[in-house]
């Protein structure tokens, strides 16, 4: 995870195509100049950067059931929740699940937990786009690869 480049996924630990769900683990670095105001002292994850966490997990499920056809844009975060402290070094499990996809809109059920407790959680919905329409798919193709949602595709079926 690098914070200071919103790369918030580290590994896609699961993938399941049919039931619209992914699960991916990261690991919080011990450092980083997140820490260095978020709060001197008592370095916690902003939840800020947790929801983010929770919206690229559903992003990237999202990309991967339409086959890298649209990627999907932060809308609202409706129903967040921010239940514990994440510090540094912390392993999360981060779950998202697609509830409603048409015309245009995503809503994804996101959650994370830390060593099985729940820390966060939300309803995230999203504006998709095609990527005809956008410069980046080689990019996201990248990050897919980086994190091996790939590999978990492939071991799903």
């Amino acid at each position: 995870m690098l914070l200071e480049y919103f790369q918030m996924l580290d590994h896609v630990e699961a993938i399941d195509l049919n039931a619209k769900t992914i699960h991916i683990r990261s690991t919080v670095p011990a450092q980083s100049p997140v820490f260095e105001g978020h709060f001197p002292g008592l370095p916690l994850v902003p939840g800020v950067l947790l929801i983010e966490t929770m919206a690229q997990a559903a992003g990237l499920l999202y990309i991967a059931t339409n086959d890298f056809t649209h990627m999907s844009f932060l809308m609202s975060v409706d129903k967040a929740q921010m239940r514990h402290f994440v510090e540094p070094e912390s392993v999360l499990d981060i779950h998202a699940q697609i509830e409603h996809e048409g015309s245009g809109f995503l809503v994804a059920k996101t959650s994370i937990l830390v060593s099985g407790k729940r820390v966060c959680n939300g309803q995230i919905k999203f504006k998709t786009q095609s990527f005809d329409e956008l410069p980046i798919l080689d990019v996201i193709k990248g990050s897919a690869e980086r994190v091996g949602l790939f590999d978990a595709i492939k071991a799903q079926a």
